[in-house]
């Protein structure tokens, strides 16, 4: 835990590689000390259409599914982390964002084979 999903423009794959996309959710998530590095699932997702209102522009879009527990703070500096790494890669006109969403720890079902 926890599950990052990372949607995109893929217009941005000139710019950026999803590796690296990844990377950074990855080691912002990490450095949280909330979750076990090992445990991390990061997932990339390129969107080739996609509008704003009615403009085409670029976007970024972290969704970070956790299990329930954590205060709202930790919440807010998890979000923040991977919003500030994000924000290094200094790519211009593209909208970032990132969001935060519970799982509910008594419902979550998993199985490794």
């Amino acid at each position: 835990m926890p599950h990052c999903t990372i949607e995109y423009a893929k217009s941005l794959e000139q710019q950026i590689q999803p590796s690296a996309l990844m990377t950074l959710v990855y080691q912002a998530t990490a450095s949280s000390d909330l979750f076990e590095a090992e445990n991390i699932k990061t997932r990339c997702m390129a969107f080739e259409h996609h509008m704003r209102g009615d403009q085409i522009l670029d976007f970024i879009h972290v969704t970070l599914r956790i299990l329930s527990g954590r205060s709202v703070e930790q919440k807010q500096a998890l979000s923040q982390a991977v919003l500030d790494q994000l924000k290094q890669t200094q790519l211009q006109g593209v909208s970032f964002t990132v969001g935060v969403r519970e799982m509910h720890r008594d419902i979550y079902a998993k199985y490794v084979s």
